[in-house]
């Protein structure tokens, strides 16, 4: 199967958004809902957020330049700390339009036309971010993961409020619709501050995963049984891309050209097997005391 680029993916996010709208405006306007007009309310969200997710992807795609020399992967953690922004906007608006409800309930009308096309809207979100997160899976993306999860949230709430709704229309308790508001709007909170917390840690260069660290550290240590070593073992992540910096010491009487021969083998095997990493090594010679100082005093050198 032909692999998509990520910006198709975020104008398919858009597309959805476009579509659940129209579906849960109607939804509200149907019926008076609050709790159906807090479901369109994070919808609005959605759209915004698939925009600028599609900006930042092709920004992101951008080939490395003058004054960005390592790329432009970076600027996914913008994208997803935004979203995240977003949404506690949209958690405020949402209890905003609850809180003179539960003062002061108001009857419904029509709910089951509008929990239809509330239904038809959880389904169109729920089938695109399987999709995206698939994507996010293959091309490393937290943007489009960022999103692929609000949707999901978006499917949850409309199940919560469709199960309220359904309540109401079963006991006539007209306050469980802006209950449920409410609570959709403390768990669209919670996804906030989630989607939030990771873009910091990747603005912070957080360190690669235990995963594939171990798949480096395995490749290095055949260097301690074949006489050499390796130590100031640094690494991050930067959008889709990691990048690692290693020291690697070698008898002192090695060739140049032995050396650089021996470093390209242990880089071409560690990206055979982690596409994503970038490679750089610095080579010193094994017996020089000098080549074990480091002033940073790293974490866990290797």
């Amino acid at each position: 199967m032909i692999e998509r680029t990520p910006t198709f993916y975020a104008w398919l996010s858009v597309a959805t958004s476009i579509v659940t709208i129209a579906l849960k405006f109607s939804a509200y306007g149907l019926t008076g809902s609050v709790g159906l007009l807090s479901d369109a309310v994070e919808s609005v969200v959605n759209i915004v957020a698939a925009l600028l997710a599609l900006g930042v992807l092709t920004y992101a795609a951008a080939a490395p330049d003058r004054e960005h020399n390592f790329g432009h992967e970076k600027a996914q953690y913008f994208s997803s700390g935004i979203e995240g922004a977003l949404i506690f906007v949209a958690a405020g608006a949402i209890a905003w339009s609850a809180v003179p409800r539960l003062i002061e309930p108001q009857p419904l009308e029509r709910l089951g036309i509008g929990l239809a096309l509330a239904a038809l809207a959880a389904l169109a979100n729920a089938g695109c971010a399987r999709l995206m997160l698939r994507a996010a899976r293959v091309h490393r993306s937290i943007t489009l993961e960022a999103d692929a999860r609000h949707l999901l949230t978006d499917v949850w709430t409309t199940a919560g409020v469709f199960v309220g709704l359904a309540l109401v229309q079963a006991t006539g308790w007209l306050r469980l619709d802006p209950l449920v508001a409410l609570a959709v709007a403390l768990h669209v909170l919670w996804t906030g501050w989630h989607l939030m917390g990771r873009s910091f840690g990747g603005l912070m260069d957080r360190a690669i995963p235990d995963a594939d660290r171990a798949v480096i550290v395995e490749v290095l240590e055949r260097l301690r049984r074949q006489g050499g070593d390796y130590h100031v073992l640094r690494t991050r992540v930067a959008g889709a891309r990691s990048f690692v910096d290693v020291h690697v010491l070698v008898p002192g009487d090695m060739s140049v050209q032995a050396g650089h021969d021996l470093v390209e083998r242990l880089e071409r095997e560690i990206q055979s097997r982690l596409p994503h990493v970038e490679m750089l090594s610095h080579l010193e010679p094994l017996e020089d005391p000098r080549s074990w100082d480091d002033p940073k005093k790293p974490f866990a050198g290797g």
